[in-house]
């Protein structure tokens, strides 16, 4: 068995120990939960208590995150999930450098800033070349960062709208039966959309961007025929396009224009019977193009709560003892 050790950890000051403990002590319940260790405060003190391996681990991310702190950073829960997540997978060391760079402010004036090395690639990407696909589980933030993205490009006058689209699978693509106008008809497959947009530029903003028609919300059918100069073009659901729809798409691209096509191909909910996934389709075959920028994201990427990343191990631990007594 481990020995059990105690290990303390000084802050300069009152307001620093606050930013690390979090308001009502919630990012050391994080802490405590992701790292298998006991936290407590004394003074202007951490004390942290457990087994040697777990402490020494957790020291790890403390370091880091008060060197974040010493830097006038204030944390959030998702950051110090992520240091307890890279902490797990051996890239802590890179983790202050996630810091570097702000990618704009949100409604709230807090900057947005990338969580992982999968979120960093895939902005980059974005940078670089004209079309993107963000390729990975839910959760991994391609669709919040895709609404980062353009907004920013937005802000700094780089195009004059912002076009994103959606296919309507369970609709079938055929919007006519359902009540109301367009807006109405496609606002539901397209609200994690406008959350995001809510978080970055908050409702009211996002409203006018949309009634000045800078921001257009659109089903995929409506896409055919047109060219998209100076715009910022999202796909989001990508893996519901047939070949056909992601072929039409793709050849709306028009000058100064950035597009990402976003999609989880273990998620494909195209009526049974449908031709293979068109993102699918288009990873295979467009891989390597100039200008397009392939961005694989991973469960490792997916930012989430240390208890939910419990709570799936657990799950998983009972579904192969599960297994192994049906086996024996």
């Amino acid at each position: 068995m481990s020995q059990k050790i105690s290990r303390e950890f000084s802050l300069d000051s009152p307001e620093q120990l606050q930013n690390v403990i979090g308001n009502q002590d919630k990012y050391l319940a994080i802490l405590e939960q992701g790292l298998s260790v006991d936290i407590s405060q004394r003074g202007n003190s951490i004390i942290v208590d457990g087994e040697e391996s777990k402490v020494n681990a957790a020291a790890l991310v403390l370091l880091e995150l008060i060197k974040l702190i010493k830097k006038h950073i204030l944390l959030s829960s998702s950051d110090v999930a992520n240091a307890i997540s890279m902490q797990k997978k051996g890239t802590l060391a890179y983790f202050s450098e996630l810091y570097s760079e702000s990618l704009i402010n949100d409604a709230r004036n807090r900057p947005v800033r990338v969580k992982n090395f999968g979120q960093r690639q895939y902005v980059e990407s974005i940078k670089k070349n004209e079309i993107t696909f963000g390729i990975g589980p839910a959760g991994t933030g391609k669709t919040f960062l895709a609404v980062v993205m353009a907004i920013s490009a937005f802000k700094k006058g780089d195009v004059d709208r912002i076009v994103i689209t959606r296919p309507a699978v369970e609709a079938g693509e055929s919007l006519g039966f359902l009540p109301g106008d367009l807006k109405e008809k496609v606002d539901p497959y397209l609200r994690p959309i406008y959350d995001a947009m809510d978080a970055i530029v908050g409702s009211e903003q996002a409203g006018r961007l949309i009634e000045r028609e800078i921001v257009e919300v659109a089903p995929l059918a409506y896409m055919r025929g047109r060219t998209l100069d100076n715009a910022f073009i999202i796909l989001d659901e990508a893996q519901n396009t047939t070949p056909a729809q992601m072929k039409m798409f793709l050849t709306r691209l028009g000058f100064n224009s950035r597009m990402l096509v976003n999609g989880d191909i273990s998620q494909i909910d195209l009526p049974h019977g449908s031709k293979q996934s068109g993102l699918i389709q288009a990873r295979r075959i467009l891989q390597g193009v100039k200008s397009i920028g392939m961005v694989e994201f991973t469960h490792d990427d997916v930012v989430r709560h240390p208890l939910v990343g419990l709570i799936v191990d657990a799950y998983e631990r009972d579904e192969k003892k599960r297994e192994a007594e049906e086996h024996a």
